[in-house]
């Protein structure tokens, strides 16, 4: 526990007291946020905002784990840097995508497909390793399996060895980028992404810690060993979990309305990427359409815009998509979207964890 708690400080202090060092070099460079003509005319005097701010995050998440492992003499495993891995991947594809924006001053950075293969990329190496470094009990870090909130029997190895790996990784693309996507669609407003990544990251901490005290490896106690969980490396999950959401809230001091930094597109797809690791490493995949609620929803309002606009030849549902702008164009202050919009996330994430621990409870 000690290590947890060491590992989240360490990476809370660092964007907190750092954050203002890294804005002034940010602007120093000419990171500077570029804002769309289109968009709602109150952003326009954020146009010129230290942008990137992902990278203060990334390298906090970093420096504060490895750390906090070192001077508790803890061994590392496979699980928790797995979820480095797809942070700093998906970061550096973000990086140059929010590169390209400040150096060309335009919204449009990489092109779609260009980021999608970027995360494909990451996710596919993800997929791969996930399913090696066999622990002294069998287990690999990820499973073949579709998961909920444990493994369902729904294995992709039936389909043979070669088709089974190959649809896995499809299945582990698939999530990455939706998860990454969505994140990066709902980082819109001061704050908004933020603030929901630590909720939905944090309720990663709980069910880390609570798979540990009942994995079927030493954890659980006899008594409740026919409902104990078979992924490896559970509490380390935990420990990089809390270290990303201490890292969060720091950097969220600065984030807030009005604010002196953004994640940028560097943020946002390692958020987005760290959770989607977090829920393919825990057994908790389908889970995730609850914890990462309000990012499908974000993602959704976009998607179901852009059908209506095909099919009705111009007609739209919403003001603007993604949803969040469609609020503010009725007339909501941001701050007062991005808080209710915090509280729509925390009472999916709480529906999330509470369905997690009431399987448990029913088996």
């Amino acid at each position: 526990m000690r290590v947890l708690l060491m590992s989240g400080a360490f990476s809370l202090a660092f964007t907190l007291f750092l954050t203002p060092l890294f804005i002034r070099l940010f602007k120093k460079f000419g990171w500077g946020q570029f804002i769309r003509d289109d968009g709602p005319k109150s952003h326009h005097a954020k146009r010129g905002t230290a942008t990137m701010g992902g990278i203060i995050i990334i390298l906090g998440v970093l420096i504060s784990y490895f750390t906090a492992m070192l001077i508790e003499q803890r061994p590392f495993t496979p699980s928790p840097l797995l979820v480095l891995f797809m942070m700093v991947g998906l970061g550096l594809v973000g990086f140059l995508d929010d590169f390209l924006k400040t150096r060309h001053q335009r919204s449009l950075g990489l092109g779609g497909w260009s980021k999608v293969l970027g995360q494909v990329i990451v996710a596919g190496a993800f997929g791969i390793l996930s399913l090696q470094f066999v622990d002294r009990n069998g287990q690999t870090p990820a499973s073949t399996s579709i998961s909920f909130i444990r493994d369902l029997p729904i294995d992709f190895m039936k389909l043979g060895t070669v088709i089974g790996i190959v649809v896995f990784l499809l299945w582990i693309c698939l999530i990455v980028a939706a998860t990454s996507n969505g994140v990066n669609v709902a980082d819109g407003l001061d704050g908004l992404a933020t603030g929901a990544s630590i909720f939905a990251i944090g309720s990663f901490v709980v069910i880390g810690f609570w798979q540990s005290n009942q994995s079927c490896f030493g954890g659980a106690d006899a008594a409740d060993q026919y409902k104990c969980y078979l992924g490896p490396d559970s509490f380390d999950l935990a420990i990089v979990a809390a270290t990303i959401v201490g890292g969060l809230i720091g950097f969220l001091w600065w984030n807030t309305s009005p604010a002196k930094i953004f994640l940028g597109d560097t943020g946002s797809l390692a958020l987005g990427g760290a959770l989607a690791a977090l829920a393919i490493l825990s057994r908790t995949e389908l889970l995730l359409v609850l914890i990462g609620g309000l990012f499908v929803m974000e993602a959704g309002s976009v998607i179901v815009q852009r059908v209506y606009f095909k099919i009705t030849h111009g007609k739209r549902i919403f003001l603007m998509s993604p949803v969040h702008h469609h609020f503010e164009l009725k007339g909501w202050a941001e701050v007062t979207v991005v808080v209710r919009f915090w509280i729509i996330g925390g009472l999916l994430v709480a529906a999330g964890v509470g369905s997690f621990y009431l399987e448990w409870l029913s088996r």
